[in-house]
């Protein structure tokens, strides 16, 4: 009978072969855990064949291992090996030292003392390197540092300056004003430049948007002579000479009209059409960073008016802001008052529709409480009236009376309704100049001049400013 065959056992040097393969790779599957039919990558038995000339028969897998290591304990350098114990030695000292400090600590009547003199004396140390390395003023006790004084100018509008809480803008920070279209934007701008120039300061105008009406700069009560006047070609450009003017030390504010006409420099070059993602932000963004700074050093008043926009898409929910503001978030903020002027009616004489209402809304305020809201008329060819507003407050304050159309002060008639009230006013200007003062002595918040006082309050310093 012909003997049943077992698979692997015919003679003959082929099958002697494949049987010597079965044998290793069953092997290798217990022993290494890997098939030497699949695609090999570097093992560490070939590892070890290259670097110690071992031979191929050395296949049980405790001792290609071993090898293995020992191969890699010779090959890593002698330096490696010095820079692990010192790692090592820096982590023992650290924790050593963090023990010591943490042992140092007393215990006190209220809780847990983090006082000692080692830490003082540590502390006063790196203080004398500070100073030495960077001025005398460059890290000090709060304790030991100049109490702020904030200096501002008026608006030229006084509901608006006692809605700031400090009598006007602040001296030395950026200012933003913004809203839709024919709000008053650059009237309000205007009506504060003409309050600096009547102090004797220096304005600056950088008209981005080539439209600024010099007549009705004058109309206004700027002086059109003495104001410096720039229209850039670009936003790089004006941003450029905002900078230049802010670092000279010699202007007391400087008016940018408006963030949304300044255009990079690439849209320009580029035609109608192409992808400028985020060009504008960036730019008002760097500038910014560099500008910050040197106003307070300067006290200039560096005041931006801006444009609004709708907010397309996004969920903000029902009540979320629908609108938003040219330039990126950078403005929003370093800006230190942000004011949010609409129009909300208008001014008639008869069936003559001669001004605007506006509600200016103060957004942002870091020298006051801020969101508090006021009304202010707006005259076309006058702008703001400065006798609305004193009329209205010398009868808050009771300075006036108003007997039916009538408009008396301390029982004398002097106008029979608005209109004429505001005309007797300008007419005057004594009277007016007087009732004003009334109401500036009546109203704390529209003093020029604050300082911070040991509690945490404002006090109001009149005779200054």
């Amino acid at each position: 009978r012909r003997k049943k065959r077992r698979r692997g056992a015919v003679e003959g040097p082929t099958n002697q072969r494949r049987t010597k393969k079965n044998h290793d790779d069953e092997f290798r599957r217990r022993v290494v855990g890997r098939s030497s039919r699949r695609r090999r990558t570097s093992t560490p038995s070939a590892f070890c064949v290259r670097a110690r000339g071992d031979e191929r028969r050395t296949r049980g897998g405790i001792l290609v291992r071993r090898a293995w290591e020992r191969e890699r304990n010779e090959i890593m350098p002698s330096q490696g090996r010095a820079l692990l114990r010192a790692a090592r030695a820096t982590a023992a000292t650290r924790a050593a030292a963090t023990a010591k400090a943490t042992s140092s600590v007393v215990e006190g009547t209220n809780g847990i003392s983090l006082a000692s003199e080692e830490r003082a004396n540590a502390l006063e140390e790196a203080l004398r390197r500070l100073r030495a390395s960077f001025g005398a003023g460059a890290v000090m006790r709060a304790g030991d540092a100049p109490l702020p004084r904030v200096s501002s100018v008026s608006t030229g509008s006084l509901l608006l300056d006692a809605a700031l809480g400090v009598g006007g803008l602040p001296r030395g920070r950026v200012v933003e004003v913004f809203g839709p279209e024919a709000s008053g934007k650059t009237t309000l701008a205007l009506h504060h430049a003409a309050q600096v120039q009547k102090r004797g300061g220096t304005v600056a105008f950088v008209d981005a948007e080539h439209a600024l009406d010099l007549l009705y700069a004058k109309q206004v009560g700027c002086n059109c002579d003495d104001m410096i006047l720039s229209q850039p070609d670009s936003g790089e450009q004006a941003l450029a000479i905002v900078d230049a003017l802010v670092r000279s030390a010699g202007v007391d504010l400087v008016i940018v009209d408006s963030v949304a006409a300044l255009v990079p420099q690439a849209e320009l070059e580029g035609e109608v059409g192409d992808p400028h993602v985020a060009m504008q932000a960036r730019l008002m963004s760097q500038a910014l960073r560099k500008i910050s700074h040197a106003l307070a050093a300067t006290e200039c008043t560096l005041l931006f008016v801006n444009q609004v926009r709708n907010k397309i898409g996004g969920f903000g929910g029902f009540g979320a802001p629908q609108e938003i503001t040219s330039g990126g978030k950078a403005l929003k903020y370093y800006a230190s008052v942000r004011l949010d002027i609409r129009r909300i009616g208008s001014l008639k004489q008869g069936e003559e529709v001669v001004g605007n209402l506006v509600k200016v809304k103060v957004a942002k305020n870091k020298m006051a409480p801020p969101f508090k809201t006021v009304e202010l008329e707006i005259e076309f060819g006058k702008g703001i009236s400065r006798e609305a507003e004193m009329l209205d407050l010398g009868r808050k304050l009771r300075l006036l009376e108003r007997n039916g159309s009538w408009w008396s002060e301390k029982g004398n008639n002097f106008a029979q309704g608005k209109d004429k009230a505001k005309a007797y006013l300008r007419e005057n200007p004594e009277f007016a100049a007087k009732l004003e003062e009334n109401i500036r002595a009546g109203m704390p918040g529209l003093s020029g001049l604050y300082s911070y006082q040991g509690d945490g309050e404002l006090e109001a310093n009149a005779g200054e400013g």
